[in-house]
């Protein structure tokens, strides 16, 4: 098949985490790079044997030769320049979450339709093995009818930039609207969700916390004022649940990992922190009148499926996913409608906290206002 031609926006870690990943997949060719420094544009272009740069991301929307655009943007610089891609006839890859806001999210997806066009959030827990074997065992009846979820994630200090990861950006509204639930807490609640096969929000209620000591020339510098811990309690139409707890600073020695709860069985994933994955995949359910815990070999299952799937390569990665979508060899998974989602929950959370009571789907959609930075 031919390759797909891609443009990258933005060359910061994420950029350059991105172009690492298309090196390793054959079908994939980095035509473009933009980024509004052109010194580190060109710096990552050189490094990657990418030929063409640009300081405006609008003149590379005119290039008829480039299939897909890929946003490696703050949260707040997503809607924009992906509206505009996708209005310019191009498929977007988006760096997670999907936006600031709900709305500015719904924007996003509401264009992709109209313009007929694919939009890709990266969720990359979408693809990982124990999301897969867990699917396989809901999806063959094993664990009957899913009633609960607990999502969670954790660092013990790992805020970006005020414990010496990631730039300031990350800490501040202004740009990425919010804090650990936008960063890490995405990942965990969209891999819930896919799950549970996106049910849709009745309510939410929530708390978030900014209590941890942290360096005070860079809780100055950063203008930190998002959250380092968030939790929260959600209500599904049909009667499913789901709580969340996710941490970029706590006092404490970890989390177990997200776990799934139905009428015949559970499963607690791997627990994730900001440097590892630790722990297997376990299924518990209750066989010949005897509690039955048990792991799964993750290794042996890649291998197995790997040999017999058709295509399986193509969920790999959520770039991997993405490549094999554009060239039509698999369905493209609902990634922006599971990030939406996400984000409904999010800033469910949020609001939640502010007026301190559950609140209704209906209202947080009604709240939501576009965080769009002017481009």
């Amino acid at each position: 098949m031919s390759k797909i031609r891609i443009g990258i926006v933005g060359v910061g870690l994420i950029g350059i985490t991105h172009l690492k990943n298309y090196a390793q997949i054959e079908d994939a060719e980095v035509v473009a790079v933009c980024d509004i420094n052109e010194q580190a544009a060109r710096h990552v272009a050189d490094q990657f044997q990418i030929k063409d740069v640009y300081t405006d991301f609008r003149e590379m929307l005119k290039r008829a030769d480039i299939d897909a655009i890929d946003v490696c943007l703050h949260n707040n610089f997503h809607a924009p320049v992906t509206i505009e891609a996708l209005e310019a006839g191009k498929h977007v890859y988006c760096e997670k979450p999907i936006a600031g806001t709900y709305y500015d999210g719904n924007t996003m997806l509401e264009t992709a339709k109209a313009c007929n066009k694919m939009l890709h959030i990266q969720l990359n827990t979408l693809y990982k093995k124990e999301t897969k074997a867990a699917k396989a065992l809901i999806e063959e009846g094993s664990l009957g009818k899913l009633y609960h979820a607990r999502s969670t994630g954790f660092r013990r200090r790992g805020r970006p930039f005020v414990d010496g990861y990631g730039t300031k950006f990350f800490n501040r509204k202004e740009t990425a609207a919010g804090g650990a639930l936008l960063d890490m807490g995405v990942y965990h609640i969209a891999q819930m969700l896919y799950l549970l096969d996106l049910p849709k929000v009745k309510s939410v209620s929530g708390k978030v916390y900014q209590e941890m000591d942290m360096d005070e020339a860079r809780r100055i510098e950063s203008e930190f004022d998002v959250e380092e811990l968030g939790v929260g309690f959600i209500r599904f139409e049909g009667g499913a649940t789901l709580d969340l707890i996710e941490a970029w600073s706590i006092h404490m020695g970890g989390f177990e990992g997200s776990s799934m709860m139905g009428s015949k069985g559970g499963i607690r994933l791997p627990s994730y922190s900001s440097i590892s994955q630790t722990g297997r995949l376990s299924f518990h359910t209750t066989m010949a009148d005897m509690d039955m815990d048990s792991t799964v070999n993750l290794d042996d299952m890649e291998l197995r499926w790997g040999r017999l799937k058709e295509n399986y390569d193509a969920y790999s990665s959520s770039q991997h996913h993405w490549i094999a979508a554009l060239q039509g060899r698999v369905p493209l998974l609902p990634t922006a409608e599971i990030a939406l989602q996400t984000m409904l929950i999010s800033e469910g959370v949020y609001l939640s906290d502010g007026l301190g009571r559950e609140v209704a789907a209906e209202e947080i959609i009604a709240y939501s206002k576009s965080t769009n930075v002017k481009l």
